[in-house]
């Protein structure tokens, strides 16, 4: 055995003058690790396998959009129309009567595609979309299945599914967020739904308006500064060598890294975000199409067209809320054709947009909520919560379109074939982007953690 000398260099550094000489030596040892060692964390990434789509946005429906009026056909809701069901397991409304669908559905497109007769615009783009109608998830309240479907849980703070989809793929434009949210909602969990948790700074969502305020007037929070450019980049020059200090000092700090990093998006993003927002220079033929320009549909047309900006710019993930409330416990044959209006056409000419530009098919589009409606009535005009049965749209990024995947049992109450978790969705939506859900990790407190934790399943079904 070598014999280990009792004064080594090591020691000596150590022990002479206090030390100092061995933290010297400590302070370049980590500065040439971190020299060699440290990326952007939003430089872009490769993937597990090979992705079928690019970016994802997703058209959040906040309250419940009720499925056996819009995407989940029951013949048998007309047939049982009036008889009273009974219902257990958690399911709101043991003995109250089943309530038809005041509205017809109508084949769509060349598939066939059930689609209610509400979306005149949407149904015409149906051999593109894919019906999930077997959709459940946990809980039958608002805040709880709110942050389920943006986070996958609803009991802990965890980072949205938008920031796992950053931090996985990174972005393709260092000049603007790879995340946005337009017009969140303000309750349902606020901030936690496009947060990043335990994630880094970097992959937290850019908020852009927020709810009650129209995407018109909509500005984004703490971009604008009184410094002049000039200013600001010395301000940030400055910033950046106190970190450069810290960190010769000390081991790599996630934090800091991207708080600094936030800085330097917010100082690049002045111009070129801005710009993006500004539709002013898109033809009046584009603006009709999305129906902006006044009416029911200006707001959703604005948020719609500006999504499709932002993916044509490089943003991975783009959320778009419907903030008008669909919870319709009263009013139901009043207050859903006015959701759907306004929605409606602003949502087919994304799809068709996307279409034309060749964009749909690395584009995945999301549509839902947090959950469903009950098909038994809630008085005799409204639908209460239902969390065991809802449905929920697909279309492009990899997604064979024209068709229905699972399904709730004949009255729509509860999903019987083939159910779909919000877990189950992510799952899913990671598998499509290229990851395997369960090796996309990050470990914190002890333990890696995952989007879907130890659950979910990749419906492999609705992937052309």
């Amino acid at each position: 055995m070598t014999e280990v000398p009792a004064f080594s260099r090591r020691n000596f550094l150590k022990s002479a003058s206090c030390g100092f000489g061995y933290m010297a030596l400590a302070g370049l040892a980590t500065q040439d690790s971190q020299a060699s060692n440290y990326q952007n964390p939003l430089a872009p990434r490769a993937s597990h396998f090979t992705p079928r789509a690019k970016r994802v946005i997703f058209l959040c429906m906040r309250g419940g959009p009720t499925h056996v009026d819009t995407f989940d056909y029951k013949p048998a809701l007309y047939r049982d129309h009036g008889r009273t069901v009974s219902v257990s397991g958690g399911i709101r409304g043991n003995g109250r009567a089943l309530l038809k669908s005041p509205w017809k559905f109508n084949p769509s497109g060349q598939s066939g595609l059930p689609i209610s007769e509400l979306f005149p615009h949407l149904s015409r783009n149906a051999d593109d979309m894919c019906l999930l109608n077997s959709m459940n998830t946990s809980v039958p309240n608002h805040p709880q299945s709110f942050l389920m479907m943006h986070t996958g849980e609803f009991r802990f703070t965890r980072p949205s599914m938008g920031a796992w989809i950053l931090y996985g793929m990174g972005s393709e434009n260092q000049n603007l967020p790879g995340y946005i949210t337009i017009s969140p909602p303000s309750e349902l969990g606020g901030a936690q739904n496009y947060g990043n948790g335990f994630l880094p700074a970097s992959f937290q969502g850019a908020r852009i308006g927020e709810q009650g305020t129209p995407v018109a007037n909509a500005r984004v929070g703490n971009l604008a500064s009184p410094l002049t450019q000039t200013m600001q980049r010395r301000q940030l020059d400055l910033l950046q060598n106190m970190n450069n200090d810290l960190l010769q000092r000390t081991q790599v700090n996630q934090d800091i890294e991207g708080v600094i990093n936030s800085y330097e998006l917010g100082f690049r993003m002045q111009e070129s975000l801005p710009n993006l927002m500004d539709i002013s220079r898109e033809t009046q033929l584009t603006k009709d199409m999305y129906g902006i320009g006044g009416g029911v549909t200006d707001d959703f047309g604005r948020q719609c067209l500006m999504a499709r900006r932002f993916a044509e710019a490089g943003v991975r993930f783009i959320e778009i809320c419907h903030n008008n409330n669909w919870d319709t416990h009263g009013g139901l044959t009043q207050r859903v054709p006015q959701l759907c209006r306004q929605i409606d056409q602003p949502m087919g000419a994304l799809l068709t947009d996307l279409r034309q530009r060749g964009m749909l098919e690395d584009t995945l589009v999301m549509w839902g909520g947090e959950f469903g409606r009950t098909p038994h009535g809630q008085g005799t005009d409204g639908r209460d919560h239902n969390a065991a049965g809802f449905s929920m749209w697909v279309a492009g990024g990899g997604v064979k379109g024209g068709m229905r995947y699972g399904a709730t049992d004949e009255h729509g109450i509860r999903a019987v074939e083939n159910p779909m978790h919000h877990h189950d969705l992510h799952a899913t939506l990671l598998h499509l982007l290229g990851f395997d859900h369960q090796r996309l990790s990050y470990r914190y407190g002890g333990r890696d953690y995952t989007l879907t934790d130890i659950h979910g399943n990749v419906a492999r079904e609705i992937m052309a």
